[in-house]
Protein backbone atom coordinates (compact mmCIF):
# COMPACT_ATOMS: atom_id res chain seq x y z
CA UNK A 1 0.00 0.00 0.00
CA UNK A 2 0.92 3.66 -1.20
CA UNK A 3 -0.51 6.52 0.64
CA UNK A 4 0.32 10.27 -0.34
CA UNK A 5 -0.71 13.86 0.61
CA UNK A 6 0.81 17.16 -1.24
CA UNK A 7 1.66 20.69 0.73
CA UNK A 8 1.52 23.34 -1.11
CA UNK A 9 2.73 26.86 0.98
CA UNK A 10 2.83 30.45 -0.48
CA UNK A 11 5.12 33.27 1.40
CA UNK A 12 7.55 33.52 4.10
CA UNK A 13 7.45 31.51 6.81
CA UNK A 14 5.68 33.83 9.59
CA UNK A 15 3.37 35.65 7.11
CA UNK A 16 2.92 32.61 4.51
CA UNK A 17 0.35 30.12 4.65
CA UNK A 18 0.04 26.78 3.24
CA UNK A 19 -2.57 24.49 2.14
CA UNK A 20 -2.65 20.56 2.43
CA UNK A 21 -4.10 17.85 0.17
CA UNK A 22 -4.30 14.11 1.22
CA UNK A 23 -4.98 11.21 -1.39
CA UNK A 24 -8.51 10.15 0.01
CA UNK A 25 -9.28 14.32 -0.27
CA UNK A 26 -10.59 13.94 3.81
CA UNK A 27 -8.09 16.80 3.84
CA UNK A 28 -8.78 19.13 0.68
CA UNK A 29 -6.88 22.22 0.85
CA UNK A 30 -6.59 22.69 4.40
CA UNK A 31 -4.88 25.39 5.96
CA UNK A 32 -1.80 25.52 7.74
CA UNK A 33 0.03 28.20 9.18
CA UNK A 34 2.77 29.18 11.48
CA UNK A 35 0.36 30.73 13.22
CA UNK A 36 -1.97 27.04 13.05
CA UNK A 37 1.41 25.68 13.96
CA UNK A 38 2.95 28.20 16.85
CA UNK A 39 0.35 30.32 17.95
CA UNK A 40 -3.56 30.37 18.41
CA UNK A 41 -4.56 30.17 14.56
CA UNK A 42 -7.11 28.69 12.44
CA UNK A 43 -5.71 25.39 10.49
CA UNK A 44 -3.79 22.45 11.23
CA UNK A 45 -0.27 21.45 11.70
CA UNK A 46 2.32 18.62 10.97
CA UNK A 47 2.41 17.71 14.75
CA UNK A 48 -1.47 17.89 15.58
CA UNK A 49 -1.61 15.42 11.91
CA UNK A 50 1.38 13.58 13.59
CA UNK A 51 -0.81 12.83 16.42
CA UNK A 52 -4.04 11.49 14.69
CA UNK A 53 -2.10 9.22 12.62
CA UNK A 54 -0.51 8.09 15.74
CA UNK A 55 -3.74 8.19 18.17
CA UNK A 56 -5.61 5.81 15.18
CA UNK A 57 -2.92 4.00 13.82
CA UNK A 58 -2.22 2.75 17.41
CA UNK A 59 -6.12 2.22 17.88
CA UNK A 60 -6.64 0.22 15.06
CA UNK A 61 -3.37 -2.03 15.76
CA UNK A 62 -4.47 -2.73 19.88
CA UNK A 63 -7.94 -3.59 18.09
CA UNK A 64 -6.50 -6.41 16.01
CA UNK A 65 -4.23 -7.79 18.98
CA UNK A 66 -7.66 -8.14 21.35
CA UNK A 67 -9.54 -9.27 18.31
CA UNK A 68 -6.81 -11.80 17.64
CA UNK A 69 -6.74 -13.10 21.16
CA UNK A 70 -10.96 -13.65 20.57
CA UNK A 71 -11.67 -10.44 23.54
CA UNK A 72 -14.71 -9.11 22.30
CA UNK A 73 -14.49 -4.57 22.23
CA UNK A 74 -16.75 -2.02 23.06
CA UNK A 75 -14.97 0.54 22.14
CA UNK A 76 -11.26 1.80 22.28
CA UNK A 77 -10.74 6.13 22.98
CA UNK A 78 -6.35 7.13 22.62
CA UNK A 79 -5.70 10.67 22.72
CA UNK A 80 -1.90 11.08 21.63
CA UNK A 81 0.22 14.22 23.01
CA UNK A 82 2.64 15.09 20.62
CA UNK A 83 5.87 17.20 22.21
CA UNK A 84 7.87 19.32 19.75
CA UNK A 85 11.03 21.16 21.64
CA UNK A 86 13.48 22.74 19.70
CA UNK A 87 12.15 21.89 16.25
CA UNK A 88 12.45 18.16 17.03
CA UNK A 89 9.54 15.45 18.30
CA UNK A 90 10.43 14.61 21.36
CA UNK A 91 7.67 12.26 22.87
CA UNK A 92 4.52 11.20 21.74
CA UNK A 93 2.10 10.03 24.58
CA UNK A 94 -0.84 7.72 24.22
CA UNK A 95 -3.49 7.66 26.91
CA UNK A 96 -6.36 5.04 26.19
CA UNK A 97 -9.33 4.16 27.56
CA UNK A 98 -10.71 1.07 26.70
CA UNK A 99 -13.65 -1.26 27.78
CA UNK A 100 -12.98 -4.42 26.38
CA UNK A 101 -15.27 -7.90 27.87
CA UNK A 102 -13.70 -10.35 30.06
CA UNK A 103 -10.02 -8.74 30.07
CA UNK A 104 -7.71 -8.62 33.13
CA UNK A 105 -5.62 -5.19 33.93
CA UNK A 106 -2.10 -7.46 33.08
CA UNK A 107 -3.37 -8.94 29.85
CA UNK A 108 -4.68 -5.69 28.45
CA UNK A 109 -1.36 -4.15 29.68
CA UNK A 110 0.62 -6.38 27.92
CA UNK A 111 -1.31 -5.74 24.53
CA UNK A 112 -1.21 -2.21 25.14
CA UNK A 113 2.88 -2.58 25.41
CA UNK A 114 2.82 -4.47 22.02
CA UNK A 115 0.57 -2.15 20.40
CA UNK A 116 2.49 0.68 21.45
CA UNK A 117 5.77 -1.25 19.82
CA UNK A 118 4.41 -2.31 16.69
CA UNK A 119 1.99 0.02 14.98
CA UNK A 120 3.39 1.24 11.89
CA UNK A 121 3.17 4.72 13.33
CA UNK A 122 5.24 3.78 16.41
CA UNK A 123 7.89 2.89 13.93
CA UNK A 124 8.13 5.63 11.45
CA UNK A 125 8.97 7.84 14.48
CA UNK A 126 11.89 6.12 13.88
CA UNK A 127 12.25 5.58 10.08
CA UNK A 128 15.05 6.52 7.80
CA UNK A 129 13.63 9.52 5.61
CA UNK A 130 14.20 10.24 1.58
CA UNK A 131 13.73 12.70 -0.52
CA UNK A 132 13.73 13.70 -4.01
CA UNK A 133 14.23 17.29 -4.54
CA UNK A 134 13.45 19.31 -8.48
CA UNK A 135 13.86 22.99 -8.67
CA UNK A 136 10.79 24.24 -10.74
Amino acid sequence: MKKNATAVWNGSLKEGHGKLTTQSTTLHDTQYSFKSRFEEGVGTNPEELIAAAHAGCFTMQLSAYLSEEGFEIDSIESKCDIDLVNGAIVTSHLTIAAKIKDITDSVFQQHVTKAEKNCPISKVLNAAISTSATLV
